[in-house]
């Protein structure tokens, strides 16, 4: 079981941690909801729970809880510019479909 980061979310978290002065890395969940059923949620990791399973890409730890390492398990996050907008891209091989606007996924 495992979740990546491409160098550049890694870069990303990193530059984002720093500016905020504390935290142990990027929190990684989903929540249920949208019209397809699941949606990700992202936060710093200001700590590491005991149900948590942690990895480390590029020297910034990946935080997610053991059920939702479940769904998403094997995602890629990546950290991509398109024009002015910019976001983190998930690249989940458990999708079974998305919604019209890419918000949420279903498995």
């Amino acid at each position: 079981m495992a979740i990546s980061l491409t160098k550049n979310a890694a870069e990303r978290v990193r530059g984002y941690i720093e500016r905020r002065g504390h935290g142990v890395g990027l929190r990684i969940g989903i929540k249920k909801t949208g019209c397809s059923g699941f949606a990700y949620v992202i936060d710093y990791a200001d700590s590491i729970n005991p149900d948590d399973v942690v990895f480390d890409e590029f020297g910034v730890k990946v935080v997610i809880n053991h059920e939702n390492l479940k769904v998403i398990d094997g995602t890629r996050v990546d950290f991509v510019k398109e024009g002015i907008n910019e976001a983190f891209k998930f690249h989940n091989p458990n999708i079974k479909g998305e919604c019209g606007c890419g918000e949420s996924f279903s498995i």
